[in-house]
């Protein structure tokens, strides 16, 4: 069975110690650590993650995220999903997501 760009994510995030997922609302997945969230998962084409303010003012000045698409002013940031690329950069983000909520 051919693997989609949601189930490379999930197994990815989810292989990492501690983290589980809980159902979005509307074709999603939560990424949790404890009771804190990582990030999130809509379907197919995008990832949402928090990050402190300064550190999302840096990934979307550098190009690597963009504002989230909803609360463009919060901590949030989003992730289009269109390649497999993206897939990895995701991944990526997410690492940092869930390595700074270890810290804390």
């Amino acid at each position: 069975m051919k693997e989609t760009s949601a189930s490379r994510i999930v197994s990815a995030v989810t292989s990492w110690p501690g983290v589980h997922t809980d159902d979005l609302l509307l074709s999603g997945k939560d990424f949790l650590l404890g009771h804190r969230e990582i990030g999130h998962l809509h379907g197919e084409q995008l990832v949402d993650i928090p990050f402190p303010k300064d550190l999302r003012d840096d990934l979307i000045a550098n190009g690597r995220a963009e504002p989230h698409r909803v609360l463009p002013k919060s901590g949030w940031v989003s992730v289009p999903i269109n390649n497999q690329d993206d897939v990895e950069h995701a991944i990526e983000l997410l690492k940092l997501s869930y390595d700074l909520a270890r810290r804390n």
